[in-house]
C-alpha cells in the first residue's frame, strides 16, 4: 500500500514538471514569434531601396527643396547613363540639382534660378578640367566685371549624407540632413557681424569673406539630435 501511495506521488511530480516545462516552452516560444514580428513590422515600415533609378534619383533630390515648393520644381543632374540632363522640368523658382550616382554618398541641392548663370559656370569650368582654385579665381573676375551675378541672400539648400538608400514611403535618404548657404557677395565679419568660424555646433558664420563667394554657413543638427 505504502508503495503504491509512493508511485502515485512520484507520478503527480513528473505530471508537475512536464507541464511547468511546456508553460516555460510556451512562453519562450511566444516572447521569440512577437520579437519577429515586431523586427518583421518595423522593416515593413522602413521599406529602404537603393538610389538606383532616374525616378529615384529626383524623388530624393527634391528632398532638398522646401516642402511646397516641391511640386513644381525642375530637377537637373546625371542620369543613371552618366548624361547631365534635364531630369524634370519645373514651373517655379526653384532649381534642384540631383545627386551624382557615380560618386560615393549622397548630396542634392536646391536654389532660386537666378542661380543658375553661377551654378552653371561653375559646372562647366569643371567641365574644362580647371580646378578648385582656377574657377574662384575666374569667377571672381566674372563677377567683379558683372558678366555673373548673384543677389545677395540667394540660398542654396544642400541635402546630403553618406548612405545611398531612402525611405519608399517618406523619400528621405537614410541618415541625410540639411545644410544651408546663403550667398552674400563681398560680406565680411565686419559688415555682417559673423564670426569666421563657427562658435558651436548649429551656429551660422561666415565664409569666404570678402570675396565673390562670401556666404553665411548654417548647419542645423541632425534630427536624432535635436
Amino acid at each position: 500500500m505504502k508503495r503504491i501511495i509512493i508511485a502515485f506521488v512520484f507520478t503527480g511530480i513528473l505530471i508537475s514538471c512536464n507541464s511547468s516545462d511546456k508553460t516555460k516552452n510556451a512562453i519562450q516560444e511566444s516572447f521569440t514569434i512577437e520579437t519577429v514580428t515586431d523586427s518583421t513590422s518595423n522593416d515593413v515600415k522602413k521599406q529602404l531601396s537603393a538610389i538606383d533609378t532616374d525616378e529615384a534619383l529626383i524623388a530624393t533630390a527634391l528632398m532638398a527643396a522646401p516642402k511646397e515648393s516641391r511640386s513644381g520644381c525642375k530637377v537637373i543632374g546625371y542620369n543613371m547613363a552618366g548624361e547631365f540632363v534635364t531630369l524634370r522640368e519645373g514651373d517655379n523658382e526653384f532649381i534642384v540639382l540631383a545627386d551624382n550616382p557615380n560618386k560615393d554618398g549622397f548630396s542634392a541641392a536646391c536654389y532660386h534660378k537666378d542661380l543658375e548663370p553661377f551654378m552653371a559656370r561653375g559646372r562647366a569650368l569643371r567641365a574644362e578640367g580647371k580646378t578648385g582654385e582656377e574657377i574662384f579665381a575666374i569667377r571672381e573676375a566674372e563677377m567683379k566685371s558683372g558678366q555673373i551675378k548673384i543677389t545677395p541672400g540667394s540660398t542654396l539648400h544642400i541635402y546630403y549624407g553618406e548612405k545611398t538608400v531612402y525611405d519608399l514611403e517618406t523619400l528621405k535618404v537614410e541618415g541625410a540632413q540639411l545644410r544651408y548657404v546663403v550667398y552674400m557677395p563681398w560680406a565680411t565679419s565686419e559688415s555682417t557681424g559673423l564670426p569666421e568660424v563657427p562658435m558651436a555646433p548649429n551656429h551660422p558664420w561666415i565664409m569666404n569673406p570678402g570675396t565673390h563667394r562670401a556666404h553665411i554657413m548654417i548647419s542645423p543638427l541632425p534630427e536624432d539630435r535635436e
